[in-house]
């Protein structure tokens, strides 16, 4: 890939963006290829976890390529957003986190900072908003009001402010950043892959219910997945106190 490296460890799929250049800018060439290394390593019996990063110590990701979004008009840039609507599973940020950037963070189901990491959505600075669910995930991740600040004033938060509003699930030392996120990779891979998806669903799917209606929706999956093999195999590993082989 051009704008992509790629790595598989131990169940572990990274995936680094490389735009060392550019801060690791987005353009229309690394989504499409982010696009398809996420649905490759999904579809990849042998991964289990996927970290997403960026080459460098200055940029996760610094938002959008404005050169590229300058050629976009109205259909391009929808396109474009579409595309950029990704769930990779675990944020591995250092430095900029801006724009697009930010939105990548906020579509992981775990975000690690370090502590150098910047986070904003600064789109109303260019007389636009945000196309990757800036709107839409920002305010169910740290509210309402601190959202609507963030992106109506475009202003960049630090780490600690991030962590503070809980936008991050832990801040690390910039040389320990992808430790952690593998040490976290380790342990999720110690699970059972269908509990693991399972649950994720229950907790997205249930967002936006009522309390009745998600109960529902985490019942009928938990009925589902009972009588399964990997079931089985965690309650019978607990009774006999060995671990549970569920990734053979």
């Amino acid at each position: 890939m051009e704008y992509l490296l790629i790595e598989k460890i131990d169940g572990i799929g990274v995936i680094t963006i490389n735009r060392p250049d550019v801060l690791n800018a987005m353009n229309a060439g690394v989504v499409t290829e982010l696009s398809t290394a996420v649905s490759d390593m999904i579809a990849d019996n042998d991964i289990g976890v996927i970290i997403i990063t960026g080459s460098g110590e200055k940029a996760f990701v610094a938002g959008a390529d404005i050169k590229a979004m300058q050629q976009m008009d109205t259909e391009k840039a929808l396109e474009f957003g579409k595309a950029g609507q990704k769930k990779p599973i675990v944020a591995a940020v250092s430095g900029f986190a801006l724009g697009g950037g930010c939105e990548i963070a906020l579509a992981c189901h775990i975000r690690i900072a370090s502590e150098n990491a910047v986070f904003g959505q600064p789109e109303v600075l260019l007389g636009i908003i945000p196309g990757w669910g800036g709107t839409q995930r920002l305010p169910k991740i740290v509210g309402t009001g601190i959202a609507n600040e963030m992106i109506i004033t475009g202003n960049h938060i630090s780490a600690d402010e991030a962590y503070r509003i809980r936008l991050v699930n832990h801040i690390v030392p910039q040389n320990e950043l992808m430790d952690t996120c593998k040490s976290i990779g380790k342990k999720i891979l110690k699970n059972g892959p269908n509990a693991i998806a399972n649950s994720l669903q229950c907790i997205y799917e249930s967002f936006d219910k009522s309390i009745q209606d998600g109960l529902a929706v985490e019942v009928d999956a938990f009925a589902k997945l009972f009588s399964s093999d990997e079931a089985k195999e965690g309650m019978t590993a607990f009774v006999e106190k060995r671990k549970a082989n569920f990734r053979s």
